[in-house]
């Protein structure tokens, strides 16, 4: 079944190519980036929508959370109710953007690593699943559900 889900997943993100987005540097310190990716805060209405995005983001491809349609939520992955109360800001920003630096056996993609592996569609090489801004959205969402 996660096989199978891995395989919706990839086939989805590959199938949605969007403008040019290409990686951020950034600094991981311990298991967090404490600086934010783009030049502005995150816009926490805009990471809502993304969160809710089966076809951009895939977060409730495998989360849980307080979003709607409930029905539509994965199980295979922790449940983000709750984890601005959890987690910071900063340790938010690297499990979006590149959750293998925390756990390189992990199911889900590293949004912010670039595609440029001769095996990936020509759409996608060089570019990020999410752009930077975007990262920042979706953590100015997820740092506000407390509960």
């Amino acid at each position: 079944m996660i096989v199978v889900l891995v395989a919706l997943a990839v086939g989805l993100v590959a199938s949605a190519p969007v403008s040019a987005q290409t990686s951020a540097t950034y600094e991981v310190r311990g298991d967090e980036i404490p600086n934010a990716l783009a030049g502005r805060p995150g816009d926490p209405t805009n990471g809502a929508k993304l969160m809710a995005d089966r076809h951009r983001s895939l977060c409730i491809l495998c989360h849980a959370g307080p979003f709607s349609a409930p029905h539509t939520q994965g199980d295979i992955a922790p449940s983000l109710a709750g984890v601005g109360a959890r987690l910071s800001a900063g340790q938010i920003r690297l499990r979006v953007a590149n959750i293998k630096a925390l756990n390189p056996e992990s199911l889900m993609p590293a949004y912010l690593k670039v595609a440029d592996r001769p095996d990936i569609a020509e759409a996608w090489r060089g570019k990020s699943i999410l752009s930077p801004a975007e990262i920042e959205d979706i953590v100015a969402y997820l740092v506000t559900l407390k509960e």
